[in-house]
């Protein structure tokens, strides 16, 4: 059962499954989700198991599965985990969704408050000075100056009801910067000035994978070590390189074997990813593994500007409110409104002060991570560069690679065993012997009434 909960709850296999055409191999969904070979064969077949899958065994030993196009709904429907698993999906978009728009919420209110207790404040000093005759020290207090700023708001500043149903960090890589700026509300807006909009390389690691199995499968599973570097971030010491050390993790992921040349080269042949469910088209991949870099927003600049003016506006609010809050004697005298804000005021003077303290911070931690990026970035396209610029002695290599080079296609034709066809005969057979059954026990009452 746990097996079953991992496969099914891994998005991986699911969407490697239906982008396939739910007729796959295990290094199919392997090559597809950037997963071990073994791993995705252990969760294919208990996802079979449970989902009304089928197993169709070549005469050469190589396994596919077919899966219904509506297993997602099998499984569903059978086990409540799943069931509460998308229904907690769907409610955890509704809160985290909640939870963005609130720091603009706050901000706004945060500002209310601040400036209608300064006007309070100011008009009860005023009323003191002009009833009192002289004010005394609560009303001098009310002196100076006190200006109510003008804001500028997009028409579409406050379209808070436009949200998002997908995955926020997903979807936000599958749609265009134009698109993301366009879409992006003030409330949002807030939130991305703040903490930004999520890790352009969440999914790096699998990524990384994808793109090493996609380059042995459009190689036909048989490559150099050379082809693969561009792929990783350290290939080790000279030492390591030298033997390449670095190819063990690959070899041990995707079940592959070095084989030796006969000038002592070493070439990798992976066995398992050469076999495929459907005749297999060469892929697209980038010449080198390619992290993107972080940005500190995706919202507009005239939209970071005016986050960033009333972030100002509400602190230096703060700040006056205050001074004017010192001593604590208005507060006792006004109460009400006055007395609550005073109440509070340390977490609204922590929230204005964390909206300009916390961008400043994280634009340098952005520039840092991006120079780190770019140093690894440039690692690995120096490997890719030195394969293109291959040598006599590569080009050796890759020559004795292409001859362990091959593909086998597990078609309807070399089936040996299929579940599903074995299901169909073993009902046409059951049939058969009814009607057998059925045609003795007629001559038997033939030969009686004769």
């Amino acid at each position: 059962m746990s097996n079953l909960f991992n496969s099914a709850s891994s998005p991986a296999i699911i969407e490697a499954v239906e982008k396939l055409g739910y007729r796959v191999s295990s290094a199919d969904v392997a090559i597809q989700a950037g997963l071990e070979v073994n791993l995705a064969q252990q969760q294919l077949l208990a996802l079979a198991s449970e989902a009304g899958g089928h197993l169709q065994v070549a005469e050469s030993g190589d396994i596919a599965f077919l899966f219904p196009q509506n297993f997602r709904a099998v499984m569903r429907n059978r086990y409540w985990r799943l069931r509460v698993y998308e229904w907690w999906q769907k409610v955890w978009r509704i809160l985290f969704y909640l939870i963005r728009i609130s720091f603009g919420i706050m901000l706004l209110v945060s500002i209310v408050l601040i400036f209608i207790t300064i006007a309070a404040i100011l008009f009860f000093g005023d009323s003191n000075r002009n009833g009192g005759g002289g004010g005394g020290g609560g009303g001098s207090r009310g002196r100076g100056l006190i200006f109510i700023p003008h804001f500028w708001f997009h028409p579409n500043s406050f379209s808070f009801l436009s949200w998002d149903n997908g995955n926020y960090y997903r979807q936000q890589q599958k749609i265009t910067k134009k698109q993301k700026k366009e879409k992006m509300n003030f409330f949002e807006v807030v939130f991305s000035f703040l903490f930004g909009d999520g890790n352009p390389n969440y999914n790096l690691e699998a990524q990384r994978w994808q793109e090493i199995a996609t380059v042995i499968r459009n190689n036909q599973g048989a490559v150099v070590a050379e082809q693969i570097a561009p792929y990783l971030d350290n290939l080790g010491n000279a030492y390591s390189q030298e033997f390449e050390d670095y190819m063990l993790p690959v070899l041990t992921r995707f079940n592959g074997q070095p084989e030796v040349s006969p000038q002592g080269q070493l070439v990798y042949h992976f066995p398992e990813l050469q076999t495929t469910a459907t005749k297999y088209r060469p892929q697209p991949v980038p010449a080198y593994l390619k992290e993107n870099n972080w940005k500190f927003s995706n919202a507009t600049s005239n939209q970071l500007m005016l986050a960033a003016g009333l972030g100002a506006v509400n602190f230096v609010g703060a700040l006056i409110l205050g001074h004017l809050l010192e001593d604590g004697a208005i507060a006792a005298q006004m109460g009400g409104l006055v007395a609550f804000v005073e109440i509070i005021y340390p977490l609204l003077f922590a929230y204005g002060a964390g909206f300009m303290i916390v961008p400043l911070i994280r634009y340098f931690w952005v520039q840092w991570r991006n120079g780190k990026i770019a140093v690894r970035n440039e690692y690995r396209q120096s490997h890719a560069i030195a394969l293109n610029q291959a040598d006599d002695t590569l080009q050796q290599k890759l020559k004795y690679a292409r001859k362990f080079a091959a593909e086998t296609v597990i078609s309807n034709q070399d089936l040996a065993y299929t579940t599903e066809t074995d299901m169909l005969d073993q009902e046409a057979a059951n049939a058969d012997k009814i009607d057998a059954e059925w045609q003795k026990r007629l001559n038997q009452s033939d030969g009686k009434s004769t």
